[in-house]
């Protein structure tokens, strides 16, 4: 097996989709909490292994006070740390590990269920067009190898 460091830039080389997954980044967390989008960007990040992304929405969100801290570092495990969380945030976190990991169980009915339940249905569609481009963004984060570290908010 070869191995190779030199990784191609998709936003060199193929401008038009990197822009246009920009432009689809702007409008994907329309109307949604702020917090609530940080926190499923980081943990679909997380579940993906990019760095990149885990430290970029990991420092957006700590933009919002010192207090996000703990959320963040509480995220792998919020399913124990759960007062930490809303109820809708818990509804988007579980929502998000389903769609992120959709090959291992597809997106559930009862997940869909308590995450329409908590969500009305604009925000609901809102949310999963959030979750589905934040996938986008880490498969283009772990396939370049982008490194952590850079990203300034």
């Amino acid at each position: 097996m070869t191995t190779t460091t030199r990784r191609v830039k998709l936003a060199n080389l193929v401008p038009d989709f990197y822009k246009a997954l920009i432009e689809l980044d702007k409008v994907s967390d329309n109307g949604l909490d702020p917090k609530l989008a940080h926190l499923v960007r980081i943990r679909a990040s997380q579940l993906n292994g990019c760095a990149y992304c885990t430290d970029m929405h990991s420092l957006d969100l700590m933009e919002f006070g010192p207090e996000q801290q703990q959320r963040i570092a509480l995220l792998p495990v919020w399913r124990e740390a759960h007062k930490f969380y809303t109820e809708q945030e818990k509804a988007a976190l579980q929502l998000t590990e389903a769609i992120t990991l959709i090959s291992v169980d597809h997106v559930p009915d009862d997940v869909y269920e308590v995450a329409a339940q908590a969500f009305g249905e604009q925000d609901l569609a809102q949310l999963i067009a959030l979750i589905i481009t934040i996938n986008m963004w880490t498969r283009v984060g772990v396939t370049g190898k982008m490194e952590p570290g850079h990203y300034k908010p």
